[in-house]
């Protein structure tokens, strides 16, 4: 396990020190190029991640927040009253869906399905909620699930950049390999045939 690991770390450090630009000879400028991107797209991250993260976090705070007060205003709680019984059952289900009638904060009466639960009878209220118009929704969003759905984004906000800065690394990296192959093979059509000429 312990040789494992540093197999690992000689790879690792082997390939920091092939980025690392020297006077090798042999190191050609498309090499020295590709350094330098790395390095850059490895600040990029270092510097980027942290301000995406509060960003992402107080994007998503500011349009979580709101719709959390928007919703509060305008969604309402009421009783509703289902149409017919829900027979009780031991099946272990949660409840079941029924035709149920309400009136709407405005004053308008409105029918439709409601989840109901298990044993629920007809003509005893459930509450509901809905919007100014009467439809139904669901509870309004609190300012805490506004503050988890804050704390996601600004977790995966780190994780998109690391993921668009590859992105952009893989392609820098294709692009630049095309072009030391091209100077190898050049290279080796200047050197090839001094080697391979007969005497």
């Amino acid at each position: 396990m312990m040789r494992r690991r540093l197999t690992v770390v000689a790879r690792a450090a082997r390939a920091v020190r092939g980025l690392w630009p020297d006077r090798n000879p042999l190191r050609r400028t498309v090499d020295r190029v590709e350094a330098a991107i790395v390095g850059g797209l490895v600040v990029a991250f270092l510097a980027g991640a942290p301000l995406a993260a509060v960003a992402a976090w107080h994007a998503a705070y500011s349009m979580g927040s709101r719709t959390a007060r928007t919703q509060q205003a305008a969604w309402h709680q009421v009783p509703a009253v289902p149409l017919t019984t829900v027979p009780a059952s031991g099946s272990g289900q949660a409840g079941a869906t029924v035709r149920a009638r309400w009136t709407a904060p405005d004053g308008t009466r409105h029918t439709g399905a409601i989840p109901v639960p298990q044993g629920a009878t007809a003509g005893h209220a459930v509450p509901v909620w809905v919007d100014a118009a009467g439809r139904l929704t669901g509870p309004p969003l609190q300012l805490a699930q506004a503050r988890l759905q804050a704390a996601l984004a600004a977790m995966l906000a780190p994780i998109a950049a690391g993921l668009v800065l590859l992105c952009a690394g893989q392609i820098a990296h294709g692009v630049l390999g095309r072009r030391r192959l091209a100077a190898w093979d050049a290279d080796w059509r200047a050197t090839g045939p001094q080697w391979t000429r007969r005497r």
